[in-house]
C-alpha cells in the first residue's frame, strides 16, 4: 500500500466524497476535510489549515466561492511538503472573457498555476447531477424547470466520470502534471431536452420553461436567495449561451481509456432510484 496521504478537501460535497471513495477503493491514505469531518477545514479560517495539510503529498482542492483563498492555500500547501494539487474549476475557464461569473474558479486556477507545486485543473461541463442533487432537483419534482437557458446545447457531465478522472490524477500525478482537462458528457443537450428525457423516464410529467436572466434572477431572490448570489447563477446561463463551452472533448477517454457515460445512462439509473417522484 502507498503510505502517501492525499488531502480531500470538500469530502462530503458532491465530488470530494466520491473522490475520496475512488482512492480508498485503490488503497491509497485518504484524508477527508470538511466543515463538518473529523479533519476540519474551512476557508474562511486558515488557522486550521496547516493541520489539515500536515503530511500530505498531494490535495484535491474544490474552489471556494469568493476569490483569493486558494492562494495562502497554495503557499501552505507548499510549506507542508505537499507536491501536487489537483484543482476542481470550470468548463473553459480561459474562455470566459468579461463574464462576471466563476472569478473564484479562475482565482484559484491562477494560484495553483503560478505556484512551485506540480498541478493539474479539471474543467468540467455541468453536472448531470444538478438535476437530482442541487438547485435543480426540487422545481423538477415540483414538475416544472424554469432557467434562462436556450437553444444553446450544454454536454452534461456524470459526475461518477469527474471522480473517476479526479482519482486517476491523483493516483498517478506525475503522468498528468501541468495538464488542464476539459470533461464533457460525450454529447451535449440543451436544458429542454434534458428535462424530456427525464420525464420520460421518470414518468412524471415535468416541463422546461425559459425565462431571462434578469426574471431567474428575480424568482431566486424571492426564494430567499441573497442578489449576489442569485446573479452569479443566472450569469453562468449567460455565459452558456455565448456557445463558447457548448462543444464536447475527448478528455475523459484521454484519461480513463474510456468514453464518458451519457446523460441516458445518468437518467435512468436516477430515475429508477425514484429522485424525480413527488
Amino acid at each position: 500500500m502507498n503510505n502517501d496521504t492525499t488531502l480531500v478537501l470538500g469530502a462530503t460535497g458532491k465530488t470530494g466524497r466520491r473522490v475520496a471513495a475512488r482512492l480508498r477503493l485503490r488503497g491509497l491514505q485518504v484524508r477527508a476535510a470538511s466543515r463538518t469531518s473529523p479533519t476540519p477545514f474551512d476557508w474562511s479560517d486558515p488557522g486550521g489549515w496547516d493541520a489539515a495539510l500536515r503530511g500530505v503529498t498531494a490535495a484535491y482542492v474544490v474552489a471556494p466561492t469568493v476569490p483569493g483563498p486558494v492562494h495562502e492555500f497554495v503557499e501552505r500547501a507548499g510549506a507542508a511538503g505537499v507536491r501536487h494539487l489537483v484543482l476542481l474549476s470550470g468548463r473553459g475557464a480561459d474562455t470566459w472573457g468579461d463574464s462576471d461569473f466563476g472569478l473564484d474558479m479562475r482565482s484559484a486556477e491562477d494560484a495553483v498555476r503560478g505556484s512551485a507545486l506540480e498541478w493539474t485543473v479539471l474543467r468540467p461541463s455541468n453536472f448531470a447531477q444538478n438535476f437530482d442533487e442541487d438547485l435543480f432537483h426540487a422545481p423538477l419534482v415540483a414538475g416544472e424547470l424554469v432557467l434562462p437557458a436556450g437553444a444553446v446545447p450544454e454536454p452534461f457531465i456524470d459526475l461518477e466520470d469527474v471522480a473517476d478522472v479526479a482519482a486517476a490524477v491523483l493516483a498517478g500525478p506525475g503522468e498528468h502534471a501541468g495538464r488542464t482537462y476539459e470533461l464533457t458528457g460525450p454529447r451535449a443537450l440543451t436544458f429542454a431536452e434534458a428535462v424530456e428525457l427525464i420525464s420520460r423516464a421518470s414518468g412524471q410529467t415535468i416541463a422546461y420553461k425559459q425565462v431571462s436572466p434578469a426574471e431567474y434572477t428575480a424568482a431566486l431572490v424571492r426564494e430567499g436567495w441573497g442578489e449576489d448570489d442569485a446573479h452569479h447563477v443566472a450569469e453562468m446561463f449567460v455565459l452558456m449561451e455565448r456557445g463558447v463551452i457548448a462543444a464536447t472533448t475527448d478528455d475523459v477517454a484521454a484519461v480513463l481509456g474510456r468514453g464518458p457515460r451519457t446523460f441516458e445512462d445518468y437518467v435512468v439509473r436516477v430515475a429508477a432510484a425514484g429522485a424525480w417522484r413527488p
